[in-house]
């Protein structure tokens, strides 16, 4: 005769405990977890992109992910040229205030799977916003050339001041007389500078930083005046569009 423990009747008459169901969809019958490669490849399908492999669409994943960690640092106003979803847009927010390890790394892979979903003309302007954030924009770098011309020809020609104020940014500029003292403080700094130091290798003099005060805020002064006007001329043309 067959005896049966306590133990053994507990187990037999046990309910097992219902699993978290996974969230996902069917096709033709099969269960498509959110988020798997095959999802993945049933999406890229709908998407005209199915000639991807999975190892292709497993890598475009993967770098999805390390794109959307890369803008949550990006500048507020270049996240903010995007339009991302608002849900991405908040997950981004919330990653700056996640630091323990395991909810962060859960929290990163979050984003990952949001940036899944983005269209490819906006995965590539968020490339784009994140290589002007550590390069500049071209635009930007134009700026800082104009400065840099204003202040080394109204440090290096007597008629540079005049020509300066009839300028449209010489208006922008606010005191003319603190202005031209500055002019006249860094052309005095400047003077007292050493020469380039001569090198006996045949290599190009060695310049001396110039790292006078009044040099450095003729250039603030100057980039400011320039920046006040371009944005005067912004306005107006914003104006002309709305008549």
């Amino acid at each position: 005769m067959i005896q049966t423990s306590a133990q053994d009747v507990r187990q037999a008459t046990e309910i097992p405990m219902a699993r978290k169901p996974k969230k996902g969809y069917y096709v033709n019958g099969q269960f498509v977890p959110e988020g798997s490669e095959l999802d993945i490849e049933f999406k890229a399908e709908l998407k005209g992109t199915y000639d991807k492999s999975r190892t292709d669409l497993k890598k475009d994943s993967d770098q999805r992910q390390l794109l959307g960690v890369a803008l949550i640092d990006l500048r507020p106003k270049l996240l903010a040229g995007l339009n991302l979803p608002e849900r991405l847009m908040s997950a981004l927010s919330d990653a700056k205030r996640i630091h323990e390890h395991g909810a962060r790394k859960r929290h990163l892979q979050l984003i990952g799977k949001l940036m899944r979903y983005l269209e490819e003309d906006v995965v590539q302007a968020a490339e784009m916003a994140l290589q002007e954030q550590h390069t500049g924009s071209a635009s930007e770098a134009a700026k800082v050339q104009v400065a840099e011309y204003w202040r080394e020809r109204l440090i290096s020609a007597d008629d540079a001041v005049t020509e300066w104020f009839a300028s449209p940014a010489g208006a922008a500029t606010g005191d003319v007389q603190a202005f031209r003292s500055l002019v006249r403080q860094a052309r005095k700094d400047l003077s007292k500078m050493p020469a380039p130091e001569e090198t006996d290798d045949g290599e190009a003099p060695k310049l001396v930083a110039k790292t006078s005060k009044a040099y450095k805020e003729l250039y603030q002064q100057v980039r400011s005046a320039l920046a006040l006007k371009l944005d005067v001329d912004q306005d107006i043309d914003q104006d002309q569009d709305q008549n």
